[in-house]
């Protein structure tokens, strides 16, 4: 992975739109069916709509239902980090762009083989590549 991304606060509003910084920068979500990644059928790389980091590729991504865009891996590497989220009065496990720290959405263990595990991810936190179809950095 490159170099992390470290911006002010300023500099991230001045970047994203209201909702990316809502989502990416407060932990946001956007409600579910309205991103407009959660029927994607294209292929390509998602990749993080903060950074640029590659994130995820077509060939993990599913229809889970949820109304959000669902992988059941990340793309190889250290792109993707995780920690407890305790907020809502409950313990999730939140997953972030380990490049700037971009909150994208939580992982939970429902998702189908050979992971079992669903990332459940917000459409603006992210940005499909669709010319990275072989999921090349």
């Amino acid at each position: 992975m490159s170099e992390r991304k470290k911006k002010s606060e300023e500099e991230w509003r001045q970047e994203l739109s209201e909702e990316e910084y809502q989502v990416l920068r407060k932990k946001g979500t956007e409600r579910a069916f309205t991103g407009k990644y959660w029927d994607e059928k294209r292929e390509g790389t998602y990749r993080c709509k903060g950074c640029g980091t590659p994130l995820f590729t077509s060939d993990t991504k599913y229809d889970s239902g949820c109304g959000w865009p669902s992988f059941y891996a990340a793309k190889e590497g250290d792109n993707v980090r995780t920690e407890t989220d305790r907020s809502h009065f409950m313990v999730r496990t939140e997953v972030l762009c380990a490049n700037c720290d971009g909150h994208l959405g939580h992982l939970f263990p429902d998702g189908p083989q050979p992971t079992g595990m669903r990332y459940c991810i917000n459409s603006v936190s992210i940005e499909l590549d669709p010319e990275d179809e072989g999921g090349a950095e």
